[in-house]
């Protein structure tokens, strides 16, 4: 295992007080795992009851990402939130009768500032303080962490030497913040993004014999048993992510049309927390949105767990055309209906 595959996606500090010395506090967070020998993508600072412009007015390092948790729809400055650089939010569907409402405002932000539709998800039976956006939700003050795992398994030939080295990496993040007692835990979700040995779908694909029959497989039951019982200090969502756009090799997938909605929704049902970077077509019928999220809410009530469903679009690709979303994150493909 070499150093670079120790990847931090994120350390999120959780603060009812967010100000110079909460971001201090987060970035001698990170600097401490860098030394230890982990590479730090994001540093991320989660608070409540704050708007869009006033949290970015009190937390000036603009290395830092701003989660504002569960805010009310018809609370949003949608136009501060369209000139903000790095808020991200959700919106709590839990209990909420779901009609076209919810679903007109991702339409609006498609038609005003699509690329804002990377920045907030709907969540169901939500889960605090995950370290990841749009999801996090502050609960009580502290830091959590959370991996881009699937770096580790490169070189792995069987799935159990892939968790032997998210235990040794557990344990090491364990070690490092076992004097802070205000560390709150470890999400052990499996983030995959790009390609490659940070591909999901690529382990998937090395030790199956395709994707498609990997879904019928308890492959996926088998990485969520062991991130749940073998996390030392368990926190916020720790779940399978399966990011359609972010994970490229998954994009592929779904181009060849072997990852549809249906698809993703069994999956989370048993393994995975939800719909995620999933593309949207301009033309789509929000009547098919609203049936989704209705689903959601159904299954997340029905199985007492959480799930979320983050629908992206570049604002011109309609169904049939190809996204240009100009975003690092996102793999451009041909739109599909959903």
């Amino acid at each position: 295992m070499t150093q670079t595959n120790k990847i931090v996606r994120t350390v999120c500090l959780f603060s009812h007080k967010p100000d110079k010395a909460a971001a201090d506090k987060l970035n001698q967070l990170a600097e401490r795992l860098i030394k230890n020998g982990f590479v730090v993508q994001t540093k991320r600072l989660c608070s409540k009851n704050l708007g869009i412009n006033e949290i970015e007015s009190k937390i000036t390092d603009t290395s830092i990402i701003l989660g504002l948790g569960s805010l009310a729809q018809d609370k949003i400055d949608l136009e501060g939130f369209f000139s903000s650089q790095r808020v991200f939010f959700n919106l709590d569907l839990t209990s909420q009768t779901i009609d076209l409402k919810p679903v007109e405002f991702l339409f609006k932000i498609v038609s005003q500032k699509a690329e804002k539709t990377f920045n907030f998800t709907y969540v169901f039976n939500h889960v605090h303080s995950s370290p990841f956006f749009p999801s996090a939700v502050y609960n009580q003050d502290g830091f959590s962490v959370g991996l881009q795992p699937t770096d580790l398994s490169e070189n792995c030939q069987s799935l159990d030497n892939w968790f032997n080295k998210l235990t040794s990496t557990y344990q090491e993040l364990m070690k490092i913040f076992q004097t802070e007692p205000d560390f709150l835990g470890i999400d052990s979700s499996i983030a995959p993004l790009y390609q490659g040995k940070s591909s999901l779908v690529n382990l998937v694909k090395r030790l199956n014999p395709s994707f498609p029959e990997s879904v019928t497989t308890d492959f996926y039951l088998k990485i969520t048993n062991f991130i749940k019982q073998n996390n030392p200090k368990p926190i916020g969502l720790c779940g399978l992510m399966l990011p359609c756009l972010e994970d490229f090799e998954l994009a592929e997938e779904y181009e060849k049309g072997e990852f549809s909605l249906e698809r993703n929704i069994f999956l989370s049902l048993h393994s995975g927390l939800g719909i995620d970077t999933y593309p949207l077509g301009i033309d789509e019928n929000p009547e098919r949105v609203v049936a989704v999220l209705q689903l959601l809410q159904g299954l997340a009530k029905k199985h007492n767990k959480p799930l979320s469903c983050r629908f992206v679009s570049d604002g011109k690709a309609k169904i049939g055309e190809k996204t240009d979303f100009k975003n690092q994150y996102l793999k451009d493909v041909i739109v599909r209906k959903i």
